[in-house]
């Protein structure tokens, strides 16, 4: 597919889709998507990228990225030939898997395009399997994409597009090296588009290896006014003591938010925290680096419907999360880094949502807070702990409670079969079951918090997709 075969339509806004060289098809199937109009880095970018031109782009998790190199990934791929044709490395196993969701959506005008999702935490053999069955897109995480290049199961000789998503993340994880030996097996003449949410110096320490004459985008990053209520509290000093945790459970108290994601600079600030708000009664999980895969993966589920009331996390853990409807986040101590401020903040008033972000700062964090006012440009609102009291004396319970089963896509359960086994013999009404996550060895069903145990004891003594099975409750 050519771009000189597409044409854009005229009279169209420069934020329209319709302004860029894509096909009938592809515009229709964006629409139909709900892609009405650019984002900002997809206005930016796309116009370059759609030329064929290697790129830099700037952009915080949230912005519509994906789309931004998903589009050009597509414009340039050929789906009669079966042979990997685009490439997506991604920090972790879950940004991998929300890539590989949105590329599938937008090659949906297109003939069958089928996308291969490489990652650490599944047999190897599976995924050798899919690719022998022939791949047009692969996306995957840097240290299992050069696995597969090691045993000869992936082929680039056809790749033409060469995507690195948070990039910057890679960066802090330590995939330096690996991007590198993976970049070095792609043919030379394709394209590499980069995105990355800061530009750490090793960015362009990774663009000097392999980009050609790379065009930057940056898009300043700032979030509506009106859709995030920001608010800062003084503490008494930057130690993490009691002054600064109860801080947060005041704020939570008070304010009551149905989902908060606390971000804490380090890992240990991140523990001491969730150890002091479970003390307090409050439904807290912790998320940072070194969490197996396992975990993380349950943290998440728990987190993303509705099972635990607040995430503490780091912002290393943090990146690539897109939860729909975060009430609330708390910086629990403010980022030296301005841009990472407004990242952080950005997690909540998405779409059409209000949201709240509320951080907490003692004198000595006065010189952070200074270079957040100046990107913002604006003055911070500051409000007194004082002012923080109690709207009820129950304790802040999520509404729901996540029910784990033995058994996931290995064993063929679908989302159908827990939702029809709880609503068909156990009796449950379908208001009472939640989000339903199915893994690869595992499912994830969130329940009304008041029929949990009911809804263990007939799901442990009942069929699922005409099977016994082991279900436990998973506890924070």
């Amino acid at each position: 597919m050519t771009t000189s075969s597409k044409t854009a339509a005229p009279g169209a806004s420069n934020t329209d889709f319709a302004t860029l060289p894509l096909t009938p098809a592809t515009l229709a199937n964006l629409q139909q998507l709900g892609y009405l109009n650019m984002t900002p880095i997809q206005a930016a970018s796309l116009p370059v990228a759609l030329l064929g031109k290697d790129l830099i782009a700037q952009a915080k998790t949230g912005s519509g990225k994906t789309a931004a190199f998903a589009i050009p990934l597509l414009a340039n791929l050929n789906p009669r030939r079966f042979a990997v044709q685009a490439m997506v490395l991604c920090p972790t196993r879950e940004l991998a898997d929300q890539v590989a969701t949105e590329i599938r959506r937008l090659a949906r005008a297109e003939e069958n395009t089928k996308v291969v999702v490489l990652c650490g935490g599944v047999p190897l053999r599976n995924q050798s399997a899919s690719l022998e069955n022939g791949a047009h897109i692969v996306v995957g995480t840097p240290g299992r994409i050069m696995d597969h290049l090691a045993r000869g199961n992936l082929t680039l000789e056809a790749l033409n597009t060469l995507v690195l998503d948070e990039a910057d993340r890679m960066l802090d994880m330590g995939f330096f090296e690996d991007i590198v030996t993976v970049a070095k097996q792609c043919p030379k003449e394709r394209q590499t588009l980069l995105f990355s949410a800061t530009y750490p110096e090793g960015i362009a320490k990774l663009s000097q290896q392999f980009m050609k004459a790379p065009q930057t985008i940056t898009v300043q990053a700032q979030h509506e006014k009106t859709k995030i209520q920001q608010r800062w509290y003084q503490v008494p000093d930057s130690d993490h003591d009691e002054a600064r945790l109860g801080a947060v459970a005041q704020v939570l108290r008070h304010f009551r938010p149905a989902s908060t994601l606390a971000f804490c600079n380090t890992k240990s600030q991140c523990r001491a925290l969730v150890a002091y708000l479970r003390d307090q009664g409050f439904s807290a999980l912790a998320l940072f680096g070194e969490l197996e895969q396992r975990e993380r993966d349950q943290v998440l589920v728990q987190f993303a419907n509705r099972s635990c009331s607040v995430l503490v996390a780091t912002d290393v853990a943090a990146r690539g999360l897109d939860i729909a409807q975060l009430a609330m986040v708390i910086n629990v101590d403010v980022t030296p880094d301005a841009e990472v401020h407004i990242h952080r903040i950005g997690r909540t008033g998405r779409a059409d949502e209000e949201g709240w972000a509320i951080s907490l700062a003692s004198m000595d964090e006065m010189g952070h807070v200074g270079k957040i006012e100046v990107l913002q440009k604006a003055e911070s609102e500051w409000h007194k702990l004082t002012e923080l009291t109690p709207a009820s004396n129950e304790p802040l319970l999520p509404p729901m409670v996540t029910l784990q089963i033995v058994g996931g896509r290995k064993e063929k359960i679908r989302a159908g079969d827990v939702l029809g086994a709880l609503t068909g013999e156990a009796g449950f009404t379908r208001e009472q079951v939640g989000k339903i996550n199915v893994n690869e060895f595992s499912t994830y069903v969130a329940v009304d918090r008041r029929i949990a145990n009911e809804a263990l004891q007939k799901l442990s003594t009942g069929r699922v997709k005409g099977k016994s099975v082991k279900v436990r409750l998973l506890e924070d």
